[in-house]
């Protein structure tokens, strides 16, 4: 499915655990969507799946949070649009 990165961000709080955001919006969806990602270490990943602004299609929602979950490849152009924002210095602590 098309993915559009409207705008990411990841950054590593007080206590050096990543924390990151990508705001996307998927074809043939009308909502666009905000997944947050936490890491302890960068290498295993949680996520929470909002809508970014109003809410918006429930239904459309439940497919985006399963399409989330099940592929991985748009799992990780999501985590990685947000991964890209760091600089290097910070990846590397």
């Amino acid at each position: 499915m098309e993915v559009q990165i409207i705008r990411a961000d990841m950054h590593k709080d007080e206590e050096k655990h990543y924390v990151g955001h990508t705001i996307f919006k998927l074809a043939d969806h009308k909502s666009e969507y905000e997944i947050t990602f936490f890491s302890k270490r960068g290498k295993d990943w949680d996520y929470s799946l909002n809508f970014a602004g109003e809410p918006g299609n429930e239904e459309e929602f439940l497919k985006t949070d399963t399409l989330v979950e099940e592929d991985d490849d748009l799992f990780d152009t999501l985590l990685d649009a947000a991964l890209d924002t760091m600089e290097e210095e910070a990846k590397e602590e």
